[in-house]
């Protein structure tokens, strides 16, 4: 038996085209009215699809196929007219017709043949923000005689051949259709669609003190996704739980795949978790879609409705959240998971520069097991007492209401002009413009050249101010973990990342075998030690690159005379090493004046940052993904950050390679970036909804079901793969 369901599919998140001509929701008319269609063969390889759109109403050039149903006339691709160029918002650049539009399919019959028969496919909108199903027609037109005159016009909608003139008309007459709803004959389609406020009704009724009834009516001949329905409740002292909704209809939808609905009225309870039992207002918000049977389908819908709750109810203590879809992990799993990240964070781009320092340390030791030993332990104690209060920070910020997560310092510019002249000055006592000696090291040793306790727990708080903002593989869990977890709990998960990253010099200072490969020392140790500083020199750079993206071309104008500054004052400090207190103090006061910068950055109002600046790539907001979500199209979300190393090195080999692009295309996906750079409070939510609590975040969401959370380190493969599966 043939079915229509195809014709009943929803296009759902409409496009909006500027509007033409006023046409009221109530006003709409029926498909074949508002793009009458006629065809006539001019010749016997020339047939014209003439449509006459009516005012107020558009098609959509994309959305417009003719082919021919069988082989007895050969085609060439269909003949079509420029349209008007208008960027839409979820199919992109296309391009639409008002008024009329002329179609010419060209092509060879064969000989003796009286007429063709085509199938011709086309979509349209009304500009009050309506759009009509992809609507199919099969067309039969007479061939003039070989040799003969042109064929006469052919009206779509009373041709022999023709679908009937209205998709109620095709269930009649061919006696189809969705069982479920073509029983009850108060369903037809019968008639114009009602206003929203009429098709479809929204209450909230106060059942107990901790439980809501959602009544949804949706009106005969209409229904109801269940699936595309979103309920919130604001309150100070309640939280919505989990919608119990009834039994619903089963519905294989042409964009969302197999779906469930509702025909009838229903009344679906909403359990409320309160944390204080007094009674209080409260704001229920409803977003949900529906359609008309055999019709249109409605852009989704919002109702509020307040409630006023009752005291009394179950009061308990509000849960710690946990990312929605996040599996409970185990203590000792979150720890190895630490312990592994912080071993990986070695080989991490952003904490390399920072490590020379120790590896230089280590080869220019004097062979002693004990002297290998004191140093891990001093550096391994900066590393772990580094990374606890680097987590301590941000777990005290985010319970203080602040939007944080992992690499938090690096997102305030004064910690990055800081970084900076750390770099830089660390980069001057490696080129032997001065050398760090009694007040850091004690003995008048540098930092570099046995640099004692504080030279090696100073290297420890180096490298993980540097390496934190980085995301390892095994850290996003452990991070996710410790998040969510008590404070004294986090602390350890914090503290294992700190010995993971410290565990390969522990192993050079207590395993003999392994100090056993270091070099011996030499003299080719102080030509290293001068190579290692340009790493150093590199690293500042890379951090006002950062800078220049978060407070512009001023801040390196304030931050790079800072650096003229503290390399004046160190290079002044060194000559004045031998001379009196009048020289030290003037040298003093320079390096001090160079930490003014750090003050001036901080202060300064963020620029405009231009949005989605690449071509095909579009600025991450939650409103355009929802939007593309309920237009059921693939989405690659790519969270990042331009002080996350990580991430720039997947832009540069994966997501910027033509192989994504190609990937993109084949899934139809869109792509959407969202700039972590700087504090947003948005996008810290976002992170936090997929059980991330830093970036990069990579996640793919499908036409139907849940998203996809991707690795932090990608490869083409990965990507390729989570594309495709998207698609289907």
């Amino acid at each position: 038996m043939i079915r229509l369901i195809a014709l009943l599919a929803l296009w759902l998140a409409l496009p909006f085209a500027p509007a033409r001509a006023a046409v009221d929701e109530s006003d709409l008319l029926p498909i074949d009215e508002a793009f009458a269609l006629q065809a006539r063969a001019t010749e016997r390889g020339r047939i014209e699809f003439t449509w006459t759109i009516a005012d107020g109403y558009y098609l959509y050039r994309h959305r417009t196929k003719v082919a021919a149903v069988d082989s007895s006339f050969k085609t060439n691709p269909l003949q079509m007219p420029p349209g008007e160029a208008y960027t839409d918002e979820f199919f992109g650049d296309v391009e639409t017709y008002r008024g009329t539009l002329t179609a010419v399919q060209t092509g060879a019959a064969a000989s003796g043949v009286a007429s063709v028969t085509f199938r011709v496919g086309y979509q349209g909108c009304a500009d009050v923000g309506v759009c009509y199903p992809p609507h199919t027609k099969t067309i039969t037109v007479a061939l003039p005689a070989e040799g003969g005159t042109n064929g006469a016009a052919i009206d779509a909608g009373t041709a022999a051949g023709a679908a009937p003139a209205s998709i109620g008309d095709a269930l009649s007459a061919l006696g189809g259709g969705d069982p479920a709803r073509s029983t009850d004959p108060t369903r037809a389609a019968g008639g114009l669609p009602l206003p929203e406020n009429q098709a479809f009704r929204f209450e909230a009724i106060v059942d107990t003190p901790d439980r809501l009834l959602l009544r949804f009516t949706p009106a005969p001949g209409y229904y109801l996704y269940r699936d595309r329905t979103e309920v919130t409740v604001t309150a100070d002292g309640a939280e919505a739980g989990a919608i119990a909704w009834p039994a619903s209809v089963a519905h294989h939808d042409e964009h969302f795949g197999d779906v469930q609905v509702f025909f009838d009225p229903i009344d679906a309870p909403l359990p409320l978790v309160r944390t204080r039992s007094g009674a209080m207002p409260a704001t229920v918000t409803a977003t949900f879609q529906g359609c008309q049977t055999d019709g249109i389908c409605y852009p989704p819908m919002t109702r509020t409705v307040t409630v006023q709750l009752p005291a009394g109810g179950t009061v308990a203590e509000a849960p710690r959240e946990r990312p929605p879809g996040a599996r409970p992990v185990a203590l000792w799993l979150a720890l190895l998971l630490a312990l592994g990240g912080g071993v990986v964070l070695n080989l991490m781009p952003c904490v390399l520069p920072v490590l020379s320092l120790k590896a230089l340390s280590l080869a220019q030791a004097d062979g002693s097991h004990g002297g290998a030993r004191r140093q891990a332990l001093w550096y391994t104690a900066g590393v772990l007492a580094s990374f606890v209060a680097v987590g301590a920070i941000a777990l005290a910020l985010r319970e203080a209401g602040l939007a944080l997560g992992w690499g938090f310092q690096l997102q305030q510019p004064g910690v990055i002009a800081a970084l900076a002249l750390v770099m830089t000055a660390i980069g001057l006592s490696l080129s032997g413009v001065v050398a760090f000696g009694a007040s850091l090291a004690g003995a008048g040793q540098k930092l570099t050249e046995k640099s004692g306790p504080a030279g090696d727990f100073f290297t420890g708080v180096l490298a993980v101010v540097v390496a934190s903002p980085c995301t390892a593989p095994f850290m996003g869990t452990a991070l996710a973990f410790a998040f969510t977890a008590s404070p004294a709990i986090a602390l350890l998960v914090f503290a294992a990342l700190g010995l993971g990253l410290a565990l390969p010099f522990l192993l050079i200072g207590f395993v003999p075998a392994v100090a056993a490969r270091l070099p011996r020392p030499g003299a080719w140790m102080e030509t290293l030690k001068q190579v290692l500083a340009f790493p150093m020199y590199l690293t500042a750079v890379w951090l006002l690159w950062v800078l220049a993206k978060q407070r512009g071309a001023d801040a390196i104008a304030v931050v790079l005379v800072g650096v003229v500054l503290l390399a004046a004052g160190l290079w002044a400090w060194e000559k004045a090493r031998w001379r009196g207190l009048a020289a030290k103090g003037f040298a003093a006061l320079l390096v001090i004046v160079a930490l003014w910068p750090v003050v001036v950055v901080q202060r300064m109002p963020a620029p405009e940052r231009a949005a989605a600046a690449q071509e095909g790539v579009v600025a991450w907001s939650p409103q355009k993904l929802e939007q593309l979500r309920r237009d059921g199209r693939v989405v690659f979300v790519n969270m990042t950050a331009d002080w996350c190393v990580t991430c720039k090195a997947n832009e540069k080999t994966v997501l910027g390679s033509d192989d994504f692009r190609a990937a993109l295309d084949a899934a139809g996906a869109v792509y959407m970036k969202g700039d972590w750079t700087d504090v947003d409070p948005e996008i810290t939510a976002f992170l936090e909804s997929h059980g991330a609590v830093g970036v990069p975040l990579y996640v793919v969401y499908p036409r139907t079901g849940e998203p996809v959370v991707l690795p932090t380190v990608l490869t083409k493969a990965i990507v390729r793969s989570a594309l495709a599966d998207a698609a289907r």
